[in-house]
């Protein structure tokens, strides 16, 4: 079978060979990974199934660890964790494929690696995983990458700088320090003009979130313009999370980051690259379940809820207000 894409050996400061590691249960899934990893450049260390690295003798992850998971048993819950930790310490890149079902499960054990989670991928969505994990590797020569996974690149680097850019637009009066991302709590503050002072007391009459079902009309009807016009034309996953949240938040429920990727109205694997961001930012935070330490929620920081607050007051939807037809 020829391969999607080729690349020079990669190696690293010292010229040796990067390595990777391939961990799957379904065999065609394994084989295909494998080719795709060696095509890449990399050398493999091991390819095998779940179980069986779990019960064998424990060795060198490598550079990048490849991981098919689509069953997440107890056995295959604590291997993942235990490969989150290994890899978050050291250094190591990880690339997780799973299924929508699994999500929640998997999703849960990763914490300390960033790793890439891909839902339900494709072939050519494994491959530009494997060139993303490649972006880090210095002095890196591309030899032939074919035309479909070239544009697929493309689009994927376009679709996370828009990510970044997006965020970043964030009104400098909502930063903290001058640093991107960072909300300001409420606080009294001064305003001049000439000689006069005014003290504004913001946290005495700081706005609530609207009730869960006003929040919960307001994203009914931006889902019914999908009736009438293509969905992909309105598609804003990261402003659809945050109502989402504060719908949630409102009701005082937890969300899944399965329910979030359903929330955010595009496919699930891109979901989970916007969440990432906006956890990365202190948009959002990611919290352990207690009654479940395998498992994790996503809420709205405290700071976003104070300015999704203030935002529904603005227009008018307060806590107190009724639904408006927006």
């Amino acid at each position: 079978m020829q391969a999607d894409f080729s690349y020079e050996p990669v190696n690293d400061g010292a010229g040796i060979q990067l390595a990777v590691t391939i961990l799957a249960d379904r065999d065609a899934v394994r084989v295909q990974m494998r080719e795709d990893a060696e095509a890449a450049g990399y050398r493999v260390l091991e390819c095998c199934g779940l179980d069986e690295y779990a019960s064998g003798a424990t060795g060198a992850l490598g550079d990048l660890v490849l991981v098919d998971c689509v069953e997440p048993d107890a056995g295959a819950i604590a291997l993942l964790s235990r490969l989150d930790m290994r890899a978050g310490k050291s250094g190591a890149q990880l690339i997780v494929s799973t299924t929508m079902a699994a999500l929640d499960a998997v999703f849960g054990c990763f914490s300390m690696s960033g790793a890439q989670i891909l839902v339900d991928p494709g072939h050519a969505e494994r491959v530009i995983a494997i060139g993303r994990s490649l972006a880090h590797v210095p002095n890196l020569r591309l030899r032939e990458l074919a035309e479909e996974d070239r544009l697929m690149l493309l689009r994927l680097t376009e679709q996370v700088a828009g990510m970044a850019e997006r965020l970043e637009k964030l009104s400098p009066g909502q930063r903290e320090g001058g640093g991107a991302f960072r909300l300001e709590a409420s606080s009294s503050s001064w305003r001049g003009a000439g000689d006069e002072y005014v003290v504004r007391n913001e946290s005495a009459a700081a706005p609530r979130l609207p009730d869960g079902p006003v929040i919960r009309a307001l994203i009914a009807r931006r889902q019914a313009r999908a009736k009438f016009f293509d969905s992909e034309l309105f598609a804003d996953p990261a402003w659809d999370i945050l109502l989402d949240l504060a719908a949630s938040r409102s009701e005082r429920q937890q969300v899944c980051v399965t329910s979030l990727c359903i929330a955010a109205g595009v496919p699930a694997t891109t979901a989970l690259r916007w969440i990432s961001q906006m956890v990365d930012t202190d948009l959002l935070v990611r919290i352990p379940d207690p009654h479940d330490r395998r498992r994790a929620h996503i809420a709205l920081s405290d700071n976003t809820a104070d300015m999704m607050a203030r935002y529904f007051s603005e227009i008018g939807l307060g806590a107190q207000e009724q639904v408006l037809v927006l």
